[in-house]
């Protein structure tokens, strides 16, 4: 089975809740299209598209695409960067009833031909070369298709060689049947670092109200706007509320082409951005620039900050730096979202994670047998509900130890509830040094290291040992006027941490290996280490 649905029972719960509304995503511009179409939709650079603009886009792509021999239920793995085109793309894809697989900048060849593999790609869509880098794309996509010889066709955004340019695709618009709403609108990416991405199918019914609650939750409206500096191609920034949820309610997005402190806060005050998104390291990265620079940071009225745990220390800082705008998100591709909510207590917004984004998440918080903690312990986190997948695509034998027998998705987080229903993240289960049959979080040192004065960011990792089986290794990153390591050891024992959880090992590093997404690459790191 390619994709697995919702029981009935459930199915018609949700409808009946008007959580799912049968609107396919692709006509999610039409009420602004109709009252305000010269409304400024997508700033990309010089480029500025109203909302008509963007909603004719779409249509001459869904036109060029069937031109072309593409049909609904086909699919296409998209690797762009931030840039306009991004959206009116995305949006032709869901009207023509295709599916975009939304592959990150960052992904090289065994990516890319994975996703084209697993999915069935018979597009590649990507842009002629990385900003910054250089790397070329074009180079890439001949490899790709070499590898996956499903793909028969190679649209590339720019300068497209010896393949089609992207601006070439388009034909008149024509009428095109409307896919069904609880088809796979897209195929998101699993986040996790170890082994091959898996494939997320978000439908059109569950991808909607995702999009739309957490919109409602983070009170976007017209005057919102929006400065996409994650990859764009990224559930966080697409629709949490992102990209989607932005243009849903009526704002505009600015495209950002990277997310360095320079260009992320000269964006907020040029285009007087009211949101935007990161993760930690980021944030931390954004907070330092702004606190030793005159940026007219005032417009911003939410800081989302998501993808990895964020300690309390951390958020304080950013309270600090950037006023009462930080919100803690919490939450995967493969659905439930968590949300501190504006008007939060400051002690929930920076010492939780927030709460379930719908009345109908359900969650159970269970210890190895999966049986109940007691409340306010730590547990593993199992969740289910109208936007949470009840499996991976393509990947039955996988499905049967990711989910319970009844659709309980394992999330793989150490988490605890408070008695206001708040969640607060304690780690991930596998992200534990094991010294001598003592488990230490490497959360938990983390953010000891990182409320360090002199300390940016902070990773533990294990590294193998022949005595203890496995030693910790703190990787520092030293905040700008700091050139040596402080007293690590010190510091901790002064914060009462046990012996056995001081690292053994501590390496000052210019900077810390990300993946696509900008979370911290432990695997990369590891290898650094042992190499």
């Amino acid at each position: 089975m390619d994709v697995v649905p919702w029981p009935a029972k459930f199915a018609d719960r949700y409808r009946r809740s008007g959580y799912w509304r049968g609107e396919p995503l692709g006509g999610m511009l039409a009420d602004h299209v109709a009252r305000r179409p010269d409304a400024t939709a997508i700033i990309d650079g010089d480029t500025r598209w109203t909302y008509a603009q963007v909603d004719e886009r779409a249509d001459r792509f869904a036109s060029g695409l069937a031109v072309l021999g593409f049909a609904a239920g086909d699919r296409v793995v998209v690797q762009l960067p931030n840039v306009a085109e991004f959206v009116p793309l995305l949006l032709g894809l869901f009207r023509l009833g295709a599916v975009p697989v939304m592959a990150l900048p960052a992904y090289r060849r065994a990516e890319a031909v994975h996703l084209c593999r697993s999915s069935g790609a018979v597009a590649y869509v990507v842009a002629d070369c990385e900003p910054g880098s250089g790397f070329d794309y074009r180079v890439l996509a001949g490899e790709v298709t070499a590898e996956a010889p499903g793909v028969r066709q190679v649209l590339v955004a720019g300068d497209a060689g010896p393949y089609l340019p992207l601006k070439d695709v388009q034909d008149e618009p024509r009428p095109l049947p409307a896919p069904a709403p609880d088809t796979p609108a897209l195929l998101l990416v699993s986040g996790g670092t170890t082994g091959a991405p898996k494939l997320i199918p978000r439908t059109h019914d569950d991808y909607f109200y995702n999009l739309r609650a957490s919109a409602q939750v983070c009170g976007l409206g017209e005057d919102s706007v929006y400065l996409a500096a994650l990859p764009v191609g990224h559930n966080f920034p697409l629709a949490c509320p992102g990209v989607l949820g932005t243009l849903h309610s009526g704002g505009t997005v600015v495209m950002c082409r990277t997310p360095s402190p320079r260009a992320v806060l000269a964006a907020i005050e040029k285009h007087r951005v009211t949101c935007t998104a990161a993760v930690p390291p980021l944030a931390a990265q954004w907070a330092q620039a702004a606190s030793a620079s005159r940026w007219d940071l005032s417009s911003l009225e939410l800081l989302q900050v998501g993808g990895a745990r964020l300690s309390v220390d951390a958020a304080e800082r950013l309270v600090d730096t950037f006023g009462p705008v930080l919100q803690q998100v919490f939450g995967m591709a493969e659905g439930l979202l968590c949300y501190t909510r504006p008007g939060d207590d400051m002690e929930v917004i920076v010492g939780t994670q927030g709460r379930p984004l719908s009345p109908d998440d359900e969650l159970r918080i269970v210890d190895d047998d999966d049986d109940a903690v007691v409340p306010g312990s730590i547990g593993h986190l199992l969740a289910r509900g109208p936007y949470t997948i009840r499996g991976y695509y393509r990947a039955e034998e996988y499905n049967r130890g990711a989910f319970t027998p009844d659709g309980f998705y394992r999330t793989g987080d150490l988490v605890r509830q408070t008695a206001a229903g708040d969640i607060v993240v304690e780690g991930r289960a596998k992200d534990l040094v094991n010294r001598a049959g003592e488990k230490i979080s490497t959360d938990e040192v983390q953010d000891h290291l990182r409320s360090h004065p002199a300390i940016l960011d902070a990773a533990l990792v294990a590294v193998p040992d022949p005595r203890l089986g496995e030693r910790s290794c703190a990787c520092l990153v030293l905040r700008d006027g700091f050139d040596e390591a402080p007293d690590v050891v010190g510091y901790l024992r002064g914060r009462g941490l046990a012996d056995y959880k001081i690292p053994d090992v501590v390496r000052v590093l210019p900077s810390l290996p990300v993946t696509a997404v900008g979370k911290v690459d432990k695997r990369a790191l590891a290898s650094i280490l042992t190499s």
